[in-house]
């Protein structure tokens, strides 16, 4: 039963991660005309630690960012809640 708790966790991390980067993705494009979204290294970085499976230290950078940017960190989505 340990394993399924497990699973159902990254499960949730690995979407909590996702959902931090598309919020970015989003809002961010053409804020400003000094924009990088998409490009923006932290994001990068946080991308691929999510695609590694390293998704404490993805969110972490994420929100790290959204804060460095003034945005408000989303709550977390009503499908990962329910679990």
């Amino acid at each position: 039963m340990p394993d399924r708790a497990a699973a159902q966790s990254s499960s949730a991390e690995a979407t909590r991660c996702q959902q931090l980067i598309d919020y970015y993705d989003r809002y961010s494009a053409g804020r400003s005309a000094h924009s990088d979204g998409k490009r923006n290294m932290t994001r990068i970085a946080a991308d691929i630690d999510c695609e590694r499976g390293d998704y404490e230290r993805g969110i972490a950078e994420m929100e790290e960012l959204l804060l460095s940017r003034k945005f408000t960190i989303p709550p977390v989505s009503s499908a990962q809640s329910v679990r």
